[in-house]
C-alpha cells in the first residue's frame, strides 16, 4: 500500500509541473499585450480625465498622521490656503481671544455624564452632573449645580484635574496669549460636513508642573477663522506615588451663535483608560445648551445678513 501511494504521489507531482509550465508560457505570451493596453499600474488613463486628475494633484501634499501606525500622505481637495499659514494662526488666535471674552457675557446650562462599560459594552457605573453656568459682572465664573444624583462609579473616580479639564481643556480655546505654549502644524484644507476648514495639529512645547494642556487636532473654519472642532486629549497623564490619573480622548463640536462666534455645544468620548492593573472602557458626553445673553435666549444657527430699512422707514 505504501508503494502505490508513493507512485501516485509522484504522478501527481509530474502532472502539476506540466500544468504550471503551461500556465507560465501562456502568461508570458499575453503579458506584453496587457501592459500595452493598461500602461503603468496606478496611472490614470489618457484622455480628458487626465487633465482633471492632474489639477487635483497640484494641491500641496501633507503628511497626515492619524496614529502611530499611520503616515500616508493626503492631498487637499480644497486647494492651498489663500493667505500665509502664520497669518491664519495669528488671526484665528485673535478671534479666539474675542470669543473667550464674548462667552463670558453668556450664561448656559451644562450636562456632564461619564459611564464605565463592562465587557459587553453596557454601562456598569455612572456619574452625572447638570449645572447652570453664570458669570458675575467682573467676569468670574460661577457654577450652580442643579442635578447630581449619587454616582455609581466603582472602577474609577473623578479627580480635580478631571473637573478642571471639563471647564478649560475640553471646550478648547487657543488664544493669542496661549500660542507661545504650543507647536502648531498646518495639515490640510478639508471639507468638514457643510463647512470648509483648515486642519492643524496642536501639541504643547513643554509640560510644566501643575499645568494642563490640549494635544490633538483642531479645525478652523476658513471664513470666520475660528475653531469649530477639536479632537484630542488633556495632557499629561499623571502617574505618581502609586496613583494613576489618566484622561480620555474626546471630540468637541461648536455651533454658530448669533452669527458672530462658534460656541462649544457638544463633547463626546468613547475611549479606554489604560491603568497598570486593568483597562477600563468609558463613554462620556457633555452638552452645552441654552446660551443666553443678559436674559435673552440666543438661537444657534447660520449667520444671517441684517436687512437695512427702506429710506422712508428711517427715523
Amino acid at each position: 500500500m505504501a508503494d502505490i501511494q508513493f507512485q501516485f504521489a509522484a504522478y501527481q507531482r509530474r502532472r502539476a509541473t506540466v500544468i504550471l509550465l503551461a500556465c507560465v508560457t501562456t502568461f508570458c505570451a499575453f503579458a506584453p499585450l496587457a501592459a500595452q493596453k493598461q500602461g503603468v499600474a496606478g496611472s490614470p488613463p489618457a484622455g480628458p480625465e487626465t487633465q482633471s486628475d492632474s489639477r487635483s494633484k497640484s494641491a500641496p501634499t501633507t503628511q497626515v498622521q492619524n496614529g502611530p501606525s499611520s503616515g500616508a500622505p493626503q492631498s487637499s481637495a480644497l486647494g492651498p490656503p489663500t493667505m500665509p499659514i502664520d497669518e491664519i494662526i495669528q488671526k484665528f488666535a485673535a478671534r479666539e481671544a474675542e470669543f473667550k471674552t464674548e462667552r463670558d457675557n453668556f450664561t448656559y446650562t451644562q450636562t456632564f455624564t461619564i459611564q464605565t462599560l463592562d465587557s459587553t459594552g453596557r454601562p456598569d457605573g455612572e456619574y452625572t452632573m447638570a449645572s447652570e453656568i453664570v458669570f458675575t459682572p467682573s467676569g468670574k465664573r460661577f457654577e450652580k449645580v442643579t442635578y447630581a444624583p449619587a454616582p455609581t462609579l466603582e472602577r474609577i473616580s473623578l479627580s480635580q484635574q478631571d473637573l478642571d479639564d471639563l471647564e478649560h481643556v475640553q471646550p478648547f480655546v487657543l488664544t493669542t496669549s496661549e500660542l507661545p505654549k504650543y507647536n502648531i502644524k498646518y495639515l490640510d484644507h478639508v471639507q468638514l460636513d457643510e463647512l470648509s476648514a483648515y486642519e492643524f495639529e496642536v501639541a504643547p512645547k513643554t509640560l510644566e508642573k501643575n499645568q494642563r494642556y490640549f494635544q490633538g487636532r483642531i479645525w478652523v473654519e476658513d471664513k470666520d477663522l475660528e475653531i469649530v472642532k477639536s479632537d484630542g486629549k488633556a495632557v499629561p497623564d499623571i502617574r505618581k506615588g502609586g496613583q494613576e490619573n489618566v484622561f480620555p480622548r474626546f471630540e468637541t463640536f461648536r455651533e454658530n451663535v448669533e452669527g458672530h462666534f462658534w460656541f462649544p455645544t457638544y463633547t463626546r468620548s468613547n475611549d479606554v483608560l489604560h491603568f497598570s492593573g486593568e483597562s477600563i472602557p468609558i463613554r462620556m458626553v457633555v452638552k452645552y445648551e441654552n446660551y443666553k445673553r443678559f436674559g435673552v435666549t440666543v438661537k444657534i444657527g447660520a449667520a444671517k445678513e441684517k436687512q437695512a430699512p427702506a429710506p422712508d422707514e428711517k427715523k
